[in-house]
């Protein structure tokens, strides 16, 4: 599993940084434009390593380029005045099976529990990353809570980030893929 792989850094930011412009927070909290991103790059960073599950794809996908946002853009209704202008070139690295996956996961936290476990389990324990303590065994899970459990606050400030009918249009596009690669049920240990 690519897991903390920094060549899906790019794939990441630029994929929260779509989500969180299509879907904008909607708190009244001072914190609510940071807690609302915060879910959106939890979810989006289950499903780039979904997606790109070893070193190798991880790689693949920060020399060829993931392909761009145009059609998120027009499904979820949020395209750009001009595209090309150099204030847009983030978009370039919009991967658009990864935002339709994140946008699942936003949905539906049942849906994103499976998939926070069925990455915890690929992802090694011991991945040699400097850490204040060590990763022990049920960390992952806990590392993405605002993802699976939403506290009132989370999601009072990503109301629109995880509102199901809103993010149809585009979870819809991939979802049957990422249903198919998630075990039915997953036992938390």
């Amino acid at each position: 599993m690519a897991g903390p792989s920094t060549a899906l850094s790019p794939v990441i930011a630029a994929s929260t940084h779509w989500l969180v412009r299509a879907y904008p927070s909607s708190g009244a909290d001072r914190a609510a434009d940071t807690l609302a991103e915060l879910q959106a790059r939890q979810a989006v960073t289950v499903a780039a390593w979904l997606r790109y599950p070893t070193p190798v794809d991880a790689e693949l996908v920060a020399m060829a380029g993931p392909g761009g946002s145009a059609v998120l853009d027009w499904r979820a209704g949020s395209e750009p005045d001009d595209e090309l202008a150099e204030d847009q070139g983030w978009r370039t690295w919009v991967d658009e099976v990864v935002v339709s996956w994140a946008a699942c996961l936003l949905a539906d936290p049942v849906l994103a529990a499976r998939a926070v476990d069925s990455v915890a389990a690929a992802v090694p324990v011991a991945d040699g990353r400097p850490r204040p303590r060590p990763r022990k065994a049920g960390d992952l899970p806990s590392e993405f809570r605002r993802l699976t459990a939403p506290d009132p606050r989370d999601v009072e400030a990503a109301a629109l980030l995880r509102h199901p009918d809103l993010l149809e249009p585009v979870a819809d596009m991939h979802r049957e893929t990422l249903l198919y690669l998630l075990p039915t049920s997953v036992v938390r240990g």
